[in-house]
Formats: structure tokens, sequence, C-alpha cells
């Protein structure tokens, strides 16, 4: 199944952010650290590359991702020009109370009442941005909510005399390249319920923890993970919660629902979906769909 989501103010959003980054000094780019490269916006790049601005990459929710994996992006994104890298959580006061002075860090030139730092902050949908801004400014200015997408206007705020910050609404782009990538943003709830089906998305997840995390499954759910795919995770979460439906069938709807919603909330543990190591395996062997209408190689006879 291949993911599409891009609600139209998303392309409204991209224009005008593209206008607001040209009186910024500096880009607060929230990534989800459970799947940092697969919640990074190429368009977000591309803007902050093309007006040479620098970027404080906010690995959020990292007290729901598998720490050794979140330290190995750390490193990844710190080596990169004009990038630095920090994980924490935006629910917690302390991580959120660092940010200023690493933002002060990046540029020092700015800071002053006469001359504030203008930092904007951007990212995909449900990453995490409004609860950054809301903590930052220690009051509820911008509107959290479950679902992807809440913010769809973009807010310019004060924080004290020498910073400005600029919210800007969650943007997806307009074609998700790799599959997998969908699948991941969908598991992480960056794509918005009306564009997914639960139970194929369940199911991408569930392979991957029966890859690398086949404990926390028999930790959450008591059933050993031996030898079994993902649709028999799903089956097993029905099972262990005795969900069916008229006539006595698993409810494998209900199950998929509950199997996310673990992995959302941290119930099963500290997950994450991808590495710097498995984003170079995937990019090695991505082969793009030939579009119709491309001229085809010739078969060999």
């Amino acid at each position: 199944m291949s993911i599409q989501w891009f609600p139209g103010h998303m392309n409204a959003a991209r224009k005008k952010a593209a206008e607001t980054m040209e009186k910024t000094d500096m880009i607060i780019e929230v990534l989800d650290a459970r799947i940092p490269q697969a919640s990074r916006n190429p368009m977000i790049e591309e803007l902050r590359k093309a007006r040479q601005r620098p970027c404080l990459k906010i690995l959020n929710k990292a007290d729901l991702a598998d720490p050794q994996a979140t330290q190995k992006w750390l490193d990844f994104y710190n080596a990169q020009k004009d990038v630095t890298a920090v994980a924490l959580s935006c629910k917690k006061p302390g991580d959120v109370a660092k940010v200023p002075g690493l933002a002060m860090k990046i540029v020092p030139h700015r800071g002053t009442a006469l001359k504030p730092l203008r930092m904007m902050i951007m990212g995909i949908p449900n990453v995490g941005k409004s609860t950054l801004m809301n903590a930052l400014l220690k009051k509820r200015v911008a509107k959290v909510g479950d679902e992807p997408a809440v913010t769809k206007t973009q807010q310019r705020l004060y924080l004290g005399n020498n910073m400005v910050l600029t919210d800007t609404p969650g943007m997806m782009w307009p074609k998700i390249e790799h599959p997998t990538d969908g699948l991941m943003l969908a598991a992480s709830h960056a794509i918005g319920s009306n564009a997914l089906i639960e139970e194929e998305v369940a199911t991408f997840l569930a392979e991957i923890l029966l890859q690398h995390y086949p404990q926390l499954l028999t930790a959450r759910y008591g059933f050993k993970t031996d030898g079994i795919d993902g649709v028999s995770v799903i089956e097993g979460v029905a099972q262990r919660r005795a969900y069916r439906i008229k006539g006595g069938d698993y409810d494998l709807e209900k199950a998929a629902h509950t199997f996310l919603q673990d992995y959302r909330s941290g119930a099963l543990g500290r997950i994450s979906l991808e590495t710097p190591e498995s984003r170079i395996a995937l990019l090695a062997s991505y082969v793009p769909p030939v579009l119709l209408g491309e001229p085809q190689e010739p078969e060999e006879e």
C-alpha cells in the first residue's frame, strides 16, 4: 500500500513559509525521534538551503524512541553542515528550557532587543511543534490535537524581548517517494486516518517489531513470536484482548487500532522504526517506479 496525504491548505502553507523564511535567522525543525528521516519534509530542507539558514533539528518524543538508535541519528545529523541536533521530549519543561540557549549558540550575532533572534518552527503534522511552542512560551498559544494538521496558519509570537517565534502549519510533501516512509508516518500518526487502512499499517509495524523488538511484543501481549508473521501478531492481540465480531471471528480492525495506539503511546516500550543504517539500505535497494508514458529499455531476446 502506498500512502499519500497532502491536504489543500498545505500547498498554501509551503508558499507562505518560503516568504517568511526570507526574514528568519534560523529554522527549528521538529522531527519524530522514532522515524527521523521518514518524518523529515524534504521541502523544508530545500527552502532552508536555498536561504542558507542554519537549523536546529529537535528529535522530539525521544522518550518513546530506542535510545541507541537516537544516538546514531544525533551523530548523523550533527555531522551535517549548518545543523545542530538534539533529542528531547517537548512535553518535558526541563528539556524545552534548553532550546533558547542552543538557538543562541547557532546565531550568536542576534538575540538583543534591537536585533531579536527570529526563528521558524517547522515540521510535518502531529510531530510536536505546537507542544514545543506552548512549552517555550509557558502558556497555551498553539492548539494541540491528537489528529494531524491541527495548525493551519502561521503564528508570530515573542519569547521575551530578544526572540521571535513563528509557528507554521504542519507540512507534508506532495509525493512520498518510499512506500515504507508512508507506512512509518501512518504508524506514528503523522498522517490523517482517512488516508490509510489501519490493519495494513499495523501489520507493517508488527513485521518491524518481530525483526527488531520481539521481546517487547511478548512482554506486552504474552504470546511467543517464533515463526509468526505480522498478521499473526494482530490476531494474537485480538485473542489476548478478546476482540471478536458477531459470529466469533477475531475483530482484527479493533486489534490493529489497539496495537497502533500501544506503539504511539509508548505502552509497547521504546521503539525506533529506522536507523541511519536501515536508511542507507533502503536508498540502496530502492528502484523508482516506471511512470506511464516513460520510454522503457527494450527487453533482451
